[in-house]
């Protein structure tokens, strides 16, 4: 991605998503369309970050934005975790890694003493004319979520 995210257009992609629907960025009527990616359902940094995410979905909703999870879980997997935590938005599935990829969110990471590749927990916010407005690589859920909603709010 470009180093002015101000400016750069995000390429058009589609994934297939929970509730049996097919995520496409193009004409997304939303003011703000939030995709925050994480490393995997069921782990306690992403159970967390989702119920950040559905704990202030009205207060998204009312700013006008969308928000949707992504992840390189299958869709089953999704759709048990969204029911677990009673998620009001759709999660994205990504096991080949082509939304991970285009937002370049596959890192090197130590876990447990020995590098593993996987996601870098990374939120990013496109307008409606599909232009990439704010990112934040490298999150720490802790009073993440404020953050990006106060952006959305602004």
């Amino acid at each position: 991605m470009a180093d002015s995210p101000s400016v750069a257009s995000v390429a058009d992609f589609n994934a297939a998503m929970t509730s049996g629907k097919t995520f496409q960025l193009s004409g997304r009527p939303a003011k703000h369309t939030v995709l925050f990616f994480y490393p995997k359902d069921n782990t306690p940094g992403c159970t967390t970050e989702n119920m950040a995410f559905r704990d202030l979905h009205e207060q998204f909703t009312a700013a006008g934005a969308e928000i949707y999870g992504i992840s390189r879980d299958s869709i089953r997997s999704h759709e048990g975790f969204k029911t677990k935590l009673g998620l009001p938005f759709e999660l994205i599935s990504d096991p080949d890694e082509v939304v991970c990829q285009l937002f370049g969110v596959m890192k090197m990471k130590q876990m447990y003493g020995k590098t593993v590749r996987g996601v870098e927990r990374s939120t990013f916010v496109i307008d409606a004319s599909g232009r990439l407005v704010k990112e934040w690589r490298g999150v720490k859920v802790a009073g993440h979520v404020d953050e990006v909603l106060e952006f959305v709010k602004s």
